[in-house]
């Protein structure tokens, strides 16, 4: 069974997903990971993420060895690290090259430690629309700017990071402005997607919601 969750950042796509490979004991694939990961590599080298084509040299030598390795780095997953995942997510010749790695997950999933699944559950932005339109069930999570600035500032301020409110939010927005307005595989739902806002619900309403869904399906 192949799931995808879509959604813009901070509306609780990591979270769910991660629930849910774990009670239907799927494997998990986060692929904004894979844009992080070229974001960081561009940044570490002081190198301009918003150059296509420097991007584009990254993801190509992308392996998830390197993504590995630099997933551990703090800043990895900062609001800054978003916001360069973002900006180099946007270059079509990018995400032509990282589309094909995140396709051939889903014909032979495997877990963590490298033993085969039965499935897999995607978190990530177009995984419904672009990376597996032929997904068994497709969810898109949504909540308005300003709660999902709220989670982020949250996060943040737990592990330390001194970031103003005002900032979270003002990137939140520009993010999902350029999200959506990618010329490739802008952000949106898939005609057969379930959406839930979470504007209002707590994990555990979204997790039932969800969990519904599936044993219908």
């Amino acid at each position: 069974m192949i799931i995808t969750i879509d959604g813009p950042a901070s509306a609780g796509k990591g979270t769910l997903a991660s629930t849910l490979a774990k009670i239907y004991n799927l494997a998990y694939f986060d692929t904004g990971m894979v844009y992080r990961a070229v974001g960081l590599d561009l940044r570490l080298k002081g190198q301009d993420v918003h150059d296509e084509t420097l991007a584009e040299e990254a993801a190509k030598q992308l392996t998830f060895a390197k993504m590995t390795e630099l997933s551990k780095n703090p800043e990895f997953r900062s609001s800054e690290g978003g916001v360069a995942a973002s900006i180099v997510s946007a270059h079509p010749k990018v995400r032509a090259a990282l589309l094909k790695v995140q396709q051939d997950f889903s014909k032979k999933p495997t877990f963590a430690d490298g033993t085969p699944a039965a499935g897999a559950i995607y978190d990530g932005r177009d995984t419904g629309t672009v990376v597996c339109p032929e997904a068994d069930i497709k969810f898109f999570i949504t909540a308005s700017s300003e709660v999902r600035a709220q989670r982020r500032f949250k996060e943040l301020q737990e592990k330390g990071m001194d970031t103003p409110y005002e900032k979270v939010l003002a990137d939140i927005i520009a993010r999902d402005e350029r999200d959506s307005s990618r010329s490739t595989a802008p952000l949106k739902p898939a005609e057969d997607a379930y959406i839930l806002d979470t504007s209002s619900l707590s994990i555990d309403d979204v997790l039932k919601k969800a969990c519904e869904i599936i044993e219908n399906h």
